[in-house]
């Protein structure tokens, strides 16, 4: 029986993660894998997993187990109610005994057990999900603005329906919250929301991932396996970066939604599913249809109510008031007590163009914490921000589409950065993972 909880796999060796999804699909409702350490925390923050499996050797040539301890640190300080089990093929009884003595749940040694690594990440899990920690659930950063009042109000109108949403914008300004709002609000809160991120999906899985496919139906078909559509029967699917999908599959989307139904790959049988569609895309959609890259019928269905988020720079009233709450926030996490900010500080972050948007001014005020010194009262010096948008752009002479002014955005920050896309991402907001999908589709 499928266990209803989320699990973040961490390792570098891509036929471990292969053979972990398929074992942990069949056993927990999400499995997220990551292959870069660096984006452990990000991964944690967005995604808000049950459970961590971290590998303690990321580098080839070292096997000393000092990077998992490293990111158990990191991960204990913030979500100290976060279970994370280790594992590593270079085991022995002190580096186990380490790893626990630093807070880690439990210890695999690799080759596993099925039936023990299960076991034991179920068992984390479920403590997880009775004592959720509250840094682990964000909430919609809704501000003060004018604007986000009038999208506030509206949102408590719709979310008491079962209409598809679209939600708009530019990254970091929220969508994933505020589809999270929207759940939160409707009548089928009772059960989690579902989510699949179309940026993050490989072309060749698209199909398997929303539909789900039968033993057999391809090479590496071990065993059935639903599809997003059919697990979140009864409940929400949040499916972002919607403008992602391939035209053909767009046409199949179509008929299920308006059928209400689906076939798995390597069956000829439909099945009914039942859910409430919350789609999101940073690009200018209406454009990609009149492109032919989007099909026009297809955003009619998904489109009933469309929500859009303005980037932080077109409300600068908000700026401070969420700056505020990120410092109680992280002030009260690193430092025992809410931290404010000096007059030099507001004057800075009002004055930043904010690219990143809100997950930037979020990540930014963190960071601020964490480095500032023993006062209580964050400084304009505490904050490290880029000085490649830290004056606001002078509005081009020819209207830009969001997709020119993307690319031209992710260039500039990677020339900035020296070409250092780890710097590119972190300064853009960003996972790593995200600006090379993103390098991929403007070709850069």
């Amino acid at each position: 029986m499928k266990n209803d909880s989320h699990i973040l796999v961490a390792d570098d060796n891509r036929g471990v993660l292969e053979a972990l999804e398929l074992l942990l699909r069949r056993h927990f409702r999400q499995v997220t894998l990551i292959r870069n350490p660096a984006v452990i925390m990000s991964a944690v923050a967005d995604g808000r997993p049950d459970v961590v499996l971290l590998d303690m050797n990321f580098t080839s040539a070292f096997n000393n187990g000092n990077e998992g301890l490293y990111w158990l640190e990191r991960l204990r300080a913030t979500y100290p109610q976060l279970p994370v089990v280790l594992m590593t093929a270079f085991a022995d009884i002190p580096l186990a005994i380490k790893g626990i003595k630093a807070g880690a749940a439990d210890f695999i040694q690799k080759p596993w057990d099925n039936d023990r690594i299960v076991e034991i990440l179920i068992a984390a899990a479920s403590k997880v999900r009775k004592h959720r920690d509250v840094s682990c659930s964000p909430v919609m950063y809704w501000g003060e603005s004018d604007e986000m009042s009038r999208l506030k109000d509206l949102v408590g109108k719709v979310a008491a329906t079962d209409a598809t949403v679209l939600i708009t914008g530019e990254n970091g300004t929220g969508k994933e919250l505020l589809a999270e709002e929207i759940h939160r609000l409707s009548g089928r809160a009772e059960r989690p929301m579902l989510k699949v991120d179309m940026g993050a999906v490989s072309e060749t899985l698209f199909e398997s991932e929303l539909f789900g496919h039968r033993k057999g139906a391809f090479t590496g078909a071990v065993s059935d396996r639903k599809g997003k559509l059919a697990e979140a029967s009864g409940s929400s699917l949040f499916m972002d970066e919607i403008g992602n999908m391939p035209l053909h599959l767009q046409a199949k989307l179509l008929s299920a939604l308006q059928n209400r139904q689906l076939t798995a790959l390597g069956s000829n049988h439909p099945v009914s599913f039942d859910i409430r569609l919350i789609c999101a895309t940073n690009r200018n959609i209406d454009a990609m249809v009149a492109d032919g890259a989007f099909r026009e019928d297809l955003l009619y269905r998904i489109n009933t109510i469309r929500l859009h988020l303005p980037p932080l720079r077109q409300r600068k009233d908000d700026i401070l008031v969420l700056a505020r709450r990120f410092a109680a926030e992280f002030g009260t996490r690193y430092r025992g007590c809410e931290m404010s900010l000096s007059d030099s500080a507001a004057n800075r972050l009002v004055g930043y163009h904010w690219p990143g948007n809100i997950r930037e001014l979020r990540h930014a005020v963190e960071k601020a914490v964490i480095i500032s010194g023993s006062s209580d009262t964050l400084s304009a010096s505490d904050f490290e921000l880029s000085t490649v948008a830290s004056v606001s752009p002078e509005i081009p002479k020819a209207a830009m589409t969001i997709e020119e002014m993307e690319r031209q955005m992710i260039s500039e920050a990677i020339d900035a950065c020296k070409g250092n896309l780890s710097a590119a991402a972190q300064q853009l907001g960003i996972t790593r993972q995200t600006l090379y999908n993103k390098m991929r589709r403007y070709a850069l």
